[in-house]
């Protein structure tokens, strides 16, 4: 065993034991957690719009802060993307994540010094929780990779900004630096072609002993190497034993993987995201991700069901149940105030306190870690319709991850009054209106991770017969305009 190995367990024990330490006071964690916010950030301009001064109790913070988006939250967002400090948080922000946006364009995510080293202790600490649990330290002496985003960062009003996972590398610990891949100059390349050839020649005959990533790239990456080397994976990379991932549902490709590397290897699942890191996998046998409950986020539940009523009842962690789905309430130490992600989240385990993410609110798909919405189809096609002389029925879009032939792509099943003339011309329309809305498929399209949509057009009544076979027919009902599965796609 080698000094960084031995290290390695030392360090995971007693990150894990320090971890424990919270765990075991949950409820006392996240009351800490909410004092904090609220006296650091009285001062703000948000603060005082909201009378933090006189917040006592978690029933004073609900009743002076309502619920909001990004779209509420904008007008704040502004004034400190313009420059001001002090406005959401004190002080002016490190960076801004820079995501794509549903009305307004793109969105800027604050990262504080108080929140950018959360997202980095728990990448790291998931990594150390894989370790204390197995005792597997081996691969530390191996190379990683971590697919990701171009790190180089713009500037605004004295602030860089960019991409999560670009912003992230810049924090990449000096012990790991030499053992991480690609380098510093392939992970700027920003076609994607040309950066996974180049991550191809600079990983091929190394150690590699973890591999990170969107599983749709990472996969990508995969069959590039077993195309240009005739081998297996798991024959290329003898030590490979752990596959880390987060942003989209591994077990679709999980097949596919384990064909592509020739066995199976351990995988640790996280859940960042520019607005916090809010869980991750602390265990091999456990249901689950670990809610991070001393990370700088306080957490409030919504119950689905409930979520659009007037008055919907607020749920803290002391009150949440199992296998209830929830929407995910934040208020951060970046400045988000009972912010609403949009994610909904499932408790698996309450001792500790596990989640899964289970959806959106709102219906979407991202098997490629798209992130389009329905308000982005929907729009999208109604601009197509423009150039065309025809009227739809009703569509619905869906994944295809793997089509006989060509590569991944979304396959938009649509019921026509009378089939287009033209279908290939119509398809490339609404394509070009979704890559103009949405930089993550157009990101997609462009490095040619997926294939451009394609239509299926379906016989008359075909939605009508599908939802009459649901025993929904009728008015109130509606056909999702989007999934993340094919349940609906094979079905119809």
């Amino acid at each position: 065993m080698s000094l960084k190995s031995f290290a390695a367990k030392i360090f995971a024990k007693y990150t894990r034991n320090k971890m424990q330490k919270w765990i075991d006071k949950p409820i006392q964690t996240q009351q800490d957690v909410f004092d904090n916010l609220i006296h650091k950030a009285k001062n703000t301009v948000f603060g005082e719009d909201h009378q933090f001064d006189e917040i006592q109790s978690f029933k004073d913070f609900q009743e002076r802060v309502p619920i909001r988006d990004y779209e509420a939250l904008k007008t704040y967002v502004d004034r400190m993307v313009a420059g001001e400090e002090s406005i959401l948080w004190p002080g002016k922000p490190l960076y801004f994540a820079k995501t794509s946006g549903t009305t307004s364009g793109a969105k800027y995510i604050p990262l504080t010094k108080e929140s950018m080293p959360t997202h980095i202790d728990a990448a790291r600490n998931a990594i150390l929780c894989y370790i204390a649990e197995t005792g597997s330290s081996k691969f530390v002496d191996g190379k990683m990779i971590f697919l990701q985003g171009s790190p180089k960062l713009e500037e605004k009003n004295g602030v860089k900004l960019g991409r999560l996972s670009g912003i992230s590398a810049h924090f990449v610990p000096n012990y790991l630096q030499r053992n991480r891949l690609p380098s510093w100059e392939t992970n700027c390349i920003e076609d994607w072609e040309t950066k996974l050839q180049k991550v191809i020649d600079e990983t091929v005959d190394q150690d590699m002993t973890v591999m990170g990533g969107i599983p749709s790239w990472v996969q990508n990456y995969f069959e590039k190497l077993e195309e240009q080397t005739g081998e297996k994976i798991g024959d290329l990379f003898k030590n490979l034993e752990l596959f880390i991932y987060g942003g989209v549902n591994y077990e679709p490709y999980r097949s596919k993987f384990e064909k592509l590397i020739g066995r199976k290897i351990a995988s640790i699942e996280l859940y960042p995201a520019s607005e916090g890191f809010f869980a991750f996998q602390d265990s091999q046998e456990a249901n689950g991700m670990l809610l991070q409950l001393d990370s700088g986020i306080f957490y409030e539940f919504i119950k689905v069901d409930e979520f659009f009523d007037d008055s919907p009842k607020i749920y803290t962690i002391k009150d949440v149940e199992i296998d209830v789905n929830y929407v995910m309430i934040i208020s951060t130490t970046a400045g988000l105030w009972r912010y609403n992600l949009g994610d909904t989240v499932m408790f698996t385990n309450t001792s500790p306190y596990r989640i899964i993410v289970s959806g959106r609110i709102k219906h979407f798909t991202s098997a490629f870690g798209e992130h389009v919405i329905a308000k982005e189809v929907e729009y999208a096609l109604k601009e197509a319709q423009k150039d065309f002389d025809l009227q739809i029925t009703e569509f619905t879009v869906a994944p295809q991850l793997h089509p006989q032939e060509g590569l991944a792509h979304h396959q938009w099943l649509i019921e026509f009054d009378q089939n287009p003339t033209n279908l290939d011309r119509f398809a490339e329309a609404i394509d070009k209106n979704l890559q103009e809305q949405n930089s993550y498929y157009k990101d997609l399209r462009e490095g040619q991770m997926l294939a451009r949509l394609k239509i299926t057009c379906l016989p008359k009544n075909s939605f009508s017969k599908y939802m009459k076979s649901l025993g929904k027919l009728g008015g109130q009902n509606k056909v999702p305009r989007l999934s993340n599965d094919r349940n609906i796609a094979d079905k119809l």
